[in-house]
């Protein structure tokens, strides 16, 4: 959803990311396949089901089969 760690993390802290509907606020929380993430972006919201992982970091293209867009609405 974003190109850095440090992206994502800022929009943890800043509670723009909800984890199985509870809003997260720590960087460090653990997911595990089957968590839905809802992430506010800025102009969208998209909500993301896991479904598997990676051993190593990889390219854009290799972290969309890692999960399943449930839905992506545009925020006003």
């Amino acid at each position: 959803m974003v190109k850095a760690r440090t992206s994502a993390a800022e929009l943890v802290e800043k509670g723009r990311v909800r984890v199985n509907g509870a809003r997260e606020m720590s960087p460090g929380h653990g997911i595990k396949i089957g968590d839905v993430l809802t992430i506010a972006l800025d102009s969208t919201v998209r909500v993301l089901k896991v479904v598997a992982f990676n051993e190593r970091r990889g390219d854009a293209a290799s972290a969309r089969v890692l999960y399943e867009e449930i839905s992506e609405a545009r925020r006003n």
